[in-house]
């Protein structure tokens, strides 16, 4: 009785396929329009993203060849071992003539080796031009053979919303694409690094898409992929990525400077809050204050008072003291820019010429009780975690400095009644040639007094 029912059933199933598999199929085109694909625009992004591996070696020792005993028994050298430290990433051609390519610090970071691997399955042996860890941006060159080159997107044109598209060699698979739009603009606050402004991302980045494209649907470079927010180290759907604008910046210092040159306003603030709006008398809901304006530095040269409120640095508004920080930091030096300022509740804008900073300082040029040492700025990301204060980055033996007592390493945070916060104050407190000179020194965890003599 139930052969005869799946025979029909059989055959029902049979007669039905055709038109099945007529409506699971995609039709090519709607209403004489083709389906839309990302495919036409990957076609020209795809051969611009290479991926990177680059190797690193790294002296060890082994704690047994220490002892004779060991050493003599197993027969080991007392000579360090080497290790070779291997990294998976991604990087972007910006120039297709100069072969340069740019990608992340953290990738190449102290690499001894770096071979570049092309869409068309080229691989090509890379030198580092020049890196920036504070941006984690980093520039490599390689041979200019039949290279393709992403344009740059302009900064403005990108908004919360618009879709995007990341291209880049994830877990070391090959090129991958992921899309996503874009979550957030301007993010901060992400550890190790000391100028932000990222991109934030729901397209899937990975370990392996650092250094890799962001593009938008016409196939520019928004952003150059670097981090993820994750507790499990996988995707969950919050990527960063470097604006493109700030990379080609970090990218056009390091061709002409071989590093990056940052400019300050030579200012101190702090965050305006209701206590101070209404001790100014002003209305001005978000800025900084000025609480101090060191002399001879583009603000003072400015006329930056004060007590003025800083709403706008180039045309981009100042939340925060951090937000000053970060958008100075990224500003090129030595171009006119504007400041819009709130003064005796009165707006107006004032044009100030950011000037480099010293990047380090000798001693003796300072004081001839500092002959021997050697000064340096803080890193990034130490001030970052509140560190204040100026590195002594050498201090030559049998120095006048190393006889005081200075040592590498130290942290200069004041010189007599002057707080020390960066080389431009250092330099400052000295040129007053004090009959005196006592260093607040931060040692380890320790801080004390070293009187220069």
């Amino acid at each position: 009785m139930r052969r005869p029912l799946i025979d029909t059933l059989f055959a029902l199933v049979l007669a039905l396929l055709p038109l099945l598999s007529t409506q699971a199929a995609l039709p090519a085109d709607v209403q004489g329009q083709p389906l839309p694909s990302l495919a036409p625009m990957l076609e020209r992004v795809t051969p611009a993203v290479v991926n990177i591996h680059s190797k690193t070696v790294e002296r060890v020792r082994n704690p047994m060849a220490d002892d004779p005993f060991f050493r003599q028994f197993f027969g080991l050298q007392a000579m360090p071992q080497e290790r070779v430290r291997q990294s998976l990433g991604s990087g972007v051609i910006i120039d297709a003539e100069q072969g340069l390519v740019l990608t992340n610090n953290h990738v190449i970071e102290g690499a001894d080796d770096i071979s570049i691997t092309l869409a068309d399955g080229r691989t090509l042996e890379g030198t580092l031009v020049g890196a920036d860890p504070d941006t984690d941006v980093a520039l490599v060159r390689v041979p200019a053979e039949r290279l393709t080159a992403l344009p740059l997107a302009v900064e403005h044109d990108l908004r919360v919303g618009d879709f995007v598209v990341a291209v880049g060699n994830p877990f070391g698979l090959g090129q991958t694409v992921t899309s996503g739009i874009v979550s957030a603009l301007g993010r901060a606050g992400l550890q190790g690094l000391g100028y932000q402004n990222f991109i934030q991302t729901d397209a899937s980045i990975n370990p392996g898409n650092s250094g890799g494209a962001l593009v938008n649907l016409r196939g520019e470079l928004v952003g150059i992929n670097t981090a993820i927010f994750s507790p499990s180290g996988g995707n969950v759907g919050i990527g960063f990525a470097i604006p493109a604008d700030m990379a080609a910046e970090v990218q056009r210092q390091l061709l002409a400077f071989g590093e990056v040159r940052r400019g300050s306003l030579g200012i101190e603030t702090q965050a305006l809050n209701d206590e101070l709006r209404e001790l100014l008398g002003i209305a001005t809901p978000r800025g900084v204050v000025v609480t101090r304006v060191r002399s001879e530095s583009p603000a003072g040269k400015a006329d930056v008072q004060v007590g003025d409120v800083l709403t706008a640095l180039d045309g981009k508004p100042l939340l925060d003291p951090q937000s000053l920080h970060n958008i100075e930091g990224l500003l090129p030096v030595e171009r006119p820019i504007t400041v819009d300022i709130v003064r005796n509740g009165i707006a107006q804008q004032l044009q100030v010429v950011l000037t480099a900073r010293a990047r380090a300082l000798e001693g003796g040029d300072l004081d001839p009780r500092l002959k021997g040492a050697a000064f340096a700025e803080l890193p990034e990301r130490v001030r970052r975690q509140g560190g204040n204060g100026v590195l002594v980055e050498r201090v030559d033996a049998q120095s006048r400095a190393a006889t005081n007592g200075l040592q590498a390493g130290d942290w200069i945070t004041g010189l007599n009644r002057y707080a020390v916060d960066d080389l431009e104050a250092l330099q400052q407190a000295a040129e007053h040639q004090p009959n005196r000179m006592v260093l607040s020194v931060v040692r380890g965890r320790r801080s004390g007094l070293v009187e220069m003599q």
